[in-house]
Order: C-alpha cells, then sequence, then structure tokens
C-alpha cells in the first residue's frame, strides 16, 4: 500500500491537461534539445484564472478529458485531427515561423499531425491576442504544389488542389465544428527566443506546415493554431526525424513540487533512473496516435487481466492509447466492473458519492489514508507501478476519487498516470518506454 499526501495548496497544480511550452530556456542537448513546459493554469500562464478554486480546476480537467475522448473514436472522420473546445488547447508551444522569424503560440498536440497558424490575408480568422503570420513577408516561404509528396500525405478528404496555380491546399473539420483552410507550404521553423539571453536557438528548414487563410469555431484567442506531435508523416517530431533521433519525450512533474516547469525534450533524453519499462508502438489507423497494448492491471497484488470481452477490443493488440493531452485515464467498461470490486477490496475507507456525480469510486479520507499501488502491465513485459497521486485526486478535503474511469469503446492512457515518469516515444525503434523519475529535478 502507497500514502497519499494531499494539500489545498497543492492541488493548484493537480490534474490539469494543458500546458505552455515556453522555447525561451530551449538548450542544446547531444542529439536534440530541451523545452520547459508550464502548466497552462500556472500564475505564469496567459490562461490563468486567479477566481477558480483548485477543485474547480479538477473538474474543469475532467470535462476537458470526456470532451477530448470524443475525437479518437472511430465513428468520427479521419479528418478530425484534434478536439479543440472553447477553453484552448492542452498543450501550447512557442515556437518561430519564417525569415525573418515571427514568434507564434501554437496548441501542441500529440493528438494531431499537420502544423498549421493563421496567416494573413485572412478570409475569415478567430480572434487571435498575437499578430498573423503573413507568408509574403519571409524570404523562406514556399508553396507546395499538388501531386508531390507533402500533398499527398494529407487525406484524399482533407486534400484540395488549386487547379489554377497548381498549388496544394488543405481543409480540416474539428469534433465541435471548429474548421481551418488554407494552403500547404515549406518553411523555415526556429525553437528558442530572443527576448531571453544564454539559450540556444535552433533552426530547421523546409518543414511541411499549414498557412489558414479561413479558420473559425471555438480556438482560444491565446494560440495561433496547431502544432503536431502526432506520429503521422506531417507531424513536426516526424519531420525533425534523424536530426532527433527519431525520439522525443517528456518530464511531467508532481503536482506538489516546487518546480515552476516540467520538461519536453527531442533528441535522446538522459536517463537517470536505470530501471525503465519499454512497450511496442503498434501501427494502427490513424497513424496519428500511439498506440500500445495493455495486459492487465494489478490492484496492489491483485493482478486482472485485459481483455477477452466478447463485445470490446480490449484483448486485440494496440487496445490503448498512451495520449499526454487527456488528463484522465479510459479502460474499458466491461473491465471496470472487476476494476472498481477489487478497489474496494483494497481500500479500508469508507465509500462515498462524488458531490458532482462525476467520478465513482470515492472514498472517505484524510491526507493519510492508504491507497493501493495500480500497476499497469504493458506487452513486451512494460510494468509501470502507478503511486497514489497518479490515480487519485483529492475532490473535497475529506473525499479522494479515483481518476481511471470507463469508457464504452476507448482506452486511453492519461496525464495523471505519467506523472512523475519520463515517457520517451522512439519512432525508429517502433516503442515507448516509462522511467520513473523525479521530474521536478530532471532539469
Amino acid at each position: 500500500m502507497a500514502s497519499i499526501l494531499f494539500s489545498p495548496v497543492s492541488l493548484m497544480c493537480m490534474f490539469l491537461t494543458q500546458w505552455l511550452v515556453v522555447f525561451a530556456a530551449a538548450k542544446t542537448i547531444p542529439n536534440g534539445f530541451s523545452v520547459d513546459i508550464v502548466h497552462r493554469d500556472s500564475p505564469v500562464s496567459p490562461l490563468y484564472n486567479p477566481l477558480e478554486t483548485p477543485f474547480d480546476r479538477f473538474y474543469n480537467a475532467y470535462n476537458r478529458s470526456i470532451s477530448r475522448i470524443n475525437r479518437f473514436r472511430p465513428t468520427y472522420s479521419k479528418a478530425f485531427q484534434s478536439d479543440i473546445v472553447a477553453n484552448g488547447g492542452e498543450y501550447f508551444m512557442k515556437i518561430s515561423i519564417g525569415s525573418p522569424p515571427v514568434s507564434i503560440l501554437g496548441i501542441a498536440d500529440t493528438g494531431s499531425d499537420l502544423t498549421w497558424v493563421q496567416c494573413e490575408p485572412c478570409e475569415e480568422c478567430y480572434e487571435q491576442r498575437g499578430p498573423l503570420f503573413d507568408p509574403t513577408k519571409s524570404s523562406t516561404y514556399k508553396s507546395v504544389q499538388c501531386g508531390t509528396n507533402p500533398c499527398n500525405a494529407l487525406d484524399n478528404s482533407e486534400r484540395v488542389c488549386d487547379q489554377e496555380k497548381n498549388t496544394c491546399k488543405y481543409s480540416y473539420s474539428y469534433g465541435d465544428r471548429s474548421f481551418t483552410k488554407g494552403n500547404i507550404a515549406l518553411e523555415m521553423f526556429t525553437i528558442g527566443d530572443d527576448s531571453t539571453r544564454n539559450q540556444s536557438r535552433v533552426s530547421f528548414p523546409n518543414l511541411v506546415f499549414g498557412c489558414g487563410h479561413n479558420n473559425g469555431g471555438t480556438f482560444d484567442d491565446v494560440g495561433s493554431g496547431i502544432i503536431g506531435l502526432g506520429g503521422g508523416p506531417l507531424s513536426l517530431v516526424k519531420q525533425l526525424g534523424k536530426s532527433i533521433n527519431g525520439k522525443f519525450s517528456y518530464c511531467l512533474q508532481a503536482p506538489d513540487s516546487a518546480a515552476e516547469s516540467s520538461k519536453l525534450i527531442f533528441g535522446t533524453a538522459k536517463e537517470s533512473n536505470p530501471v525503465s519499462s519499454s512497450t511496442p508502438l503498434v501501427e494502427r489507423e490513424p497513424s496519428t496516435y500511439y498506440y500500445v497494448t495493455l495486459e492487465a492491471v494489478s490492484v496492489g497484488d491483485k493482478r486482472l487481466p485485459y481483455g477477452g470481452f466478447s463485445s470490446s477490443s480490449a484483448g486485440k493488440k494496440g487496445n490503448i492509447i498512451v495520449d499526454s493531452g487527456t488528463t484522465l485515464t479510459f479502460l474499458q467498461s466491461e473491465f471496470y466492473n472487476s476494476l472498481e470490486s477489487a478497489l474496494e477490496e483494497a481500500i479500508k475507507a469508507k465509500r462515498v458519492s462524488d458531490p458532482k456525480g462525476l467520478l465513482s469510486p470515492c472514498f472517505e479520507a484524510d491526507k493519510d489514508v492508504d491507497l493501493p499501488i495500480i500497476t499497469f502491465h504493458f506487452s513486451g513485459g512494460a510494468e509501470v507501478k502507478l503511486q497514489a497521486r497518479n490515480t487519485f485526486a483529492q475532490v473535497q478535503d475529506d473525499m479522494v476519487c479515483f481518476t481511471i474511469v470507463p469508457s464504452n469503446d476507448i482506452a486511453i492512457f492519461g496525464n495523471l498516470s505519467q506523472m512523475n515518469f519520463l515517457v520517451n516515444y522512439d519512432l525508429e525503434e517502433r516503442t515507448v518506454s516509462f522511467t520513473p523519475t523525479d521530474c521536478a529535478n530532471n532539469h
């Protein structure tokens, strides 16, 4: 059993899915570079709302998770690359585009491939605080022709050819009826910020992106567009390819850490802990998502096989998606009943109801309550042991609730479960690994 320690102060940074990626602290590392990521509701974030309580923030994160899972469902069109809702994206990432470089703040999304930003001239654009990118003022902007590899990498439903100019265009629709349309182009991407001293600027020429001239819906005015970190051919990480050895990783710090930022790393990450669990990435469509295979879940020493349900895909390869942009972890409903029963057996505390009726099971508890370690057993022998802070939330001063929830179809390994792990994606070896790490001190 593991002891869980909560405090009202620590909850201010707890269980929030959106982060601000700041490249001001970018520094060169062997075979790559690292950047700081700042929690979206940190006081230094442009999205910080001082009127929200810690409990408000957690329930808002819950609602974002429920909204986000919809775009993973197979009933959605493949053109639904991301679920964008009115309260902003899952992460924000600061980069510069063009020559001379223009700074933009985009939603960094592991569930999207194509990077796009709002561009001048704008037929229809959502309100944006910063200036729009003007391709006519960049000496490195190049249009992409129809029939070329970058154009053909788009799905048929996303690709449009301007026959008159022979230029490739894209058209994306999103789950909340937001949209973006524009030109596919090549441009210089620069990671770094002129306003900060003693930091490295890393430039990458001729990266494919979308220059959006017609964009609307519920995009937040903080962001300029989407930065794709998914597994498809047009994503930023796939385009950087050999320059980062096909690797990227992140280390999300514990919510009660004194540090203000976590770390996102492009390239080979230095692992301070030799204990690492690696599991194969499974090839499935769409290639955007990072699929792995979950074989079992243990509550303490009680192992529960995951799969074998007649009406679900839980027993198939690639049955769960690793997603840093979803707060909660979702597991198949048919499995969840046995998981819930095992929890009740393991936790010697009174079961109570979440006052908002959203989470279950919940338990009457103080900060010293003993809660079990939950272990996820992935294929390849990977065992990821989750401490109580990865799997329970304090929703009231005297109540904790389980943050792994049931789903009728899609399973997702969310970012609460990934806290205090160095999560490394190796797109060449096709693996993802989880290394227990004190992320607050992994700077």
